[in-house]
């Protein structure tokens, strides 16, 4: 299953459970995004002609991130601007999150490891601004 989560236009995040299938190649998120998300199926004996990439300068200007629950269980809370919570959404082992706009926070469910892709440099407490949330 696919789930996008969206609030007042603005696509917060792009869920894709472990169960998802797609042939091809399938993307998820918009062209300007600066994290691209997609999900490639490919039969045994495909090839992918071997390439490089282009060094291209480009200017980001929202950390997106993108993360892989590798074990357990893990709930997912969405904030608006406002910090006010819009929902939650409950990952499971081999579910993928993008995290594209708004903030989050985490609950683990059970003991978990999650593996996270996102654009650097890491600027460490730069890079954050933790809130605490509005009931």
């Amino acid at each position: 299953m696919l789930k996008k989560v969206e609030y007042q236009g603005l696509m917060y995040a792009i869920i894709i459970q472990s169960n998802y299938r797609a042939d091809g190649i399938e993307f998820f998120t918009p062209p300007e995004f600066s994290q691209q998300l997609a999900l490639m199926s490919r039969p045994r004996g495909h090839i992918i002609q071997p390439h490089f990439h282009r060094k291209i300068e480009r200017q980001v200007f929202l950390t997106q991130e993108v993360l892989l629950v590798k074990k357990g269980r893990v709930r997912v809370n969405f904030y608006n601007s406002q910090k006010e919570i819009l929902g939650s959404e409950t990952l499971e082992k081999g579910d993928v999150i993008l995290l594209s706009e708004g903030g989050h926070g985490f609950e683990v469910l059970e003991d978990c490891e999650m593996l996270e892709v996102k654009q650097g440099p890491y600027l460490g407490d730069q890079d954050k601004v933790r809130f605490d949330p509005k009931s």
